[in-house]
């Protein structure tokens, strides 16, 4: 079938089954904008191009299929980085498309040009730039299938604009063979059966769950071998909801901001079990690794062969995707009794839990948002954003059988808006809420113009404290209160401008009949606005 790349670049998507694009166009990606109005599958119009990186993120991370982020060429592909990063980071499927000037002025400084691939190296899987217009087929068929499988990540794909507007004989190609790109998916039995073996022998076992038991969509099979034997489960920050918060079995989340109890869990078992997790510098910063890697039994599970001893070397590797090992891990058996464990674990969450002092004055943000996602539906989706509103998110936020979304590894501001309005898209019949503070709502706002213009109806939070809290706490214990560039004068009123968005706003400014304002925000058809006043000093911990 003769067509333009353009209209190839279009089928492509149509073939991946691609049903939403969130992008800002220019001239050097209109050919695939003009093409796109022929097709079934929505554009979304972004306000900003790095906020189409974080929708397909939050797209990506609801429906476990790759989204797509598209931008032109030049300041539009700069502006996608950093959702491109974030996306890398925490390893979300991703195909990042970019227009770019026509191959003959490539390496001329012209007019908005950047050399994205070049820029963008360290943060995708891979990269493509489209010189031939018969590459497009077989180039976008691998970077759904590169994005998609292994650990899972952005690809991006640039293409100029007179490939975009040059014909081919388009056929989509049934398969993918790339020589040098084979993820192992399958775990070694030999070392599944010597796990099995190892917590036959085990009397404290603790398993630890990262964002890859999500990402492979494995949240139901390590629950249910958990359950089976009664395993203890701590998480890291992106391993939050693979457990329900109020499981008898899950002790929370370990590391910097992590419970006192999960990370002295974590330093005292005898069976350390790792499941897709990177072990990253925040996860493991209260640890004793020494201690860790040489008197106890760690075993690691992950997709990625570089991330198994990078950190810790483990006494029991095993690399393949998760959902495929603990399939493995149901064909063994073993019996032992952890109840033992189980008693200490409780003792110490009991004895360690946290003890906050809220000023009454204000709203007290751990317990505010204990209430609410505890009134939120089972299956809701929680956005969080990055500085404290994050922590006391991580801390407070009840899990039943939804998710909790926020930006990990690059811990990108300003994430929780644009990937919330993702999520809704991804499946308008979840109840979807964004938390933010307001630093980071300022980051992102101008995307409730996308949610009205779009009617996606996301529900947005904003922990107002007038500084970058995060920020100001850092400087609080480093410098003695010594406040540098954190004090957000200047700040617009919330009020005015959700009234400017045509949006419902409600200000809560103390604890008082909270219950019944969170039922009221809760309550409400389409979107809604809600500003809490959280004392200018209190402290995530």
């Amino acid at each position: 079938m003769i067509m333009t790349g353009a209209d190839a670049m279009v089928k492509c998507l149509e073939n991946e089954g691609v049903s939403v694009v969130y992008g800002y166009p220019g001239v050097a990606i209109c050919p695939f904008f003009n093409s796109i109005l022929d097709s079934e599958i929505e554009s979304v119009l972004v306000r900003e191009e790095q906020n189409a990186g974080h929708m397909a993120s939050g797209y990506a991370r609801v429906t476990g299929k790759a989204g797509v982020a598209v931008a032109t060429s030049g300041p539009g592909a700069t502006n996608l980085i950093t959702g491109i990063a974030t996306a890398y980071m925490d390893s979300i499927p991703l195909v990042a498309i970019t227009g770019q000037v026509n191959t003959a002025q490539l390496g001329r400084d012209v007019f908005q040009e950047a050399d994205i691939t070049g820029a963008v190296e360290s943060f995708v899987k891979y990269s493509y730039i489209v010189k031939n217009v018969e590459d497009i087929p077989r180039v976008f068929k691998e970077a759904f299938y590169i994005a998609n499988t292994g650990r899972r990540g952005p690809v991006l794909i640039d293409v100029p604009i007179d490939v975009q507007n040059a014909t081919l004989d388009f056929e989509y190609p049934d398969c993918v063979s790339l020589r040098t790109y084979k993820p192992t998916v399958k775990g070694h039995i030999i070392q599944i059966k010597k796990v099995i073996a190892e917590l036959s022998r085990a009397k404290m076992p603790l398993i630890c769950v990262g964002g890859g038991v999500l990402l492979s969509e494995a949240r139901d099979e390590v629950r249910a071998f958990a359950e089976k034997y009664r395993i203890p489960v701590v998480s890291t920050m992106m391993g939050i909801s693979a457990m329900p918060t109020n499981h008898p079995l899950y002790f929370g989340m370990v590391g910097n901001n992590g419970k006192a109890y999960a990370n002295r869990a974590m330093n005292e078992c005898d069976l350390l079990i790792v499941m897709g997790c990177r072990l990253a510098d925040r996860a493991i910063q209260q640890l004793n690794l020494n201690i860790l890697s040489e008197e106890r039994t760690v075993v690691h599970i992950d997709v990625d062969p570089a991330e198994i001893g990078k950190i810790m070397g483990p006494t029991i590797p095993i690399v393949g995707d998760i959902k495929h090992i603990m399939k493995d891990f149901e064909k063994q058996t073993f019996t032992n009794d952890f109840s033992d464990w189980l008693t200490i674990l409780n003792m110490w969450k009991t004895e360690m839990a946290p003890k906050r002092r809220p000023n009454p004055d204000y709203v007290d943000p751990a317990e505010f948002i204990r209430i609410m996602s505890e009134k939120m539906e089972d299956n809701a989706v929680y956005v969080a954003d990055v500085g404290q509103n994050q922590i006391w998110s991580a801390g407070y936020h009840v899990v039943k059988e939804g998710r909790f979304l926020t930006s990990g590894g690059m811990g990108t501001m300003g994430y929780s808006i644009p990937a919330a309005i993702g999520a809704k898209k991804a499946d308008m019949s979840r109840q979807v809420v964004a938390v933010c503070g307001d630093g980071s709502f300022q980051m992102s706002f101008m995307e409730l113009a996308t949610m009205q213009q779009h009617h996606i109806p996301v529900k947005i939070i904003v922990l107002k404290n007038n500084y970058l809290g995060m920020v100001r706490e850092y400087q609080h214990y480093t410098y003695k209160d010594r406040y540098s560039v954190v004090r957000l004068d200047g700040s617009p009123d919330l009020e005015m401008i959700a009234a400017a968005y045509g949006i419902p706003f409600m200000r809560i400014a103390n604890m008082d009949g909270v219950e019944d304002k969170i039922d009221t925000f809760l309550s409400w058809e389409g979107p809604g606005l809600v500003e809490c006043l959280i004392d200018e000093y209190d402290l995530v911990k």
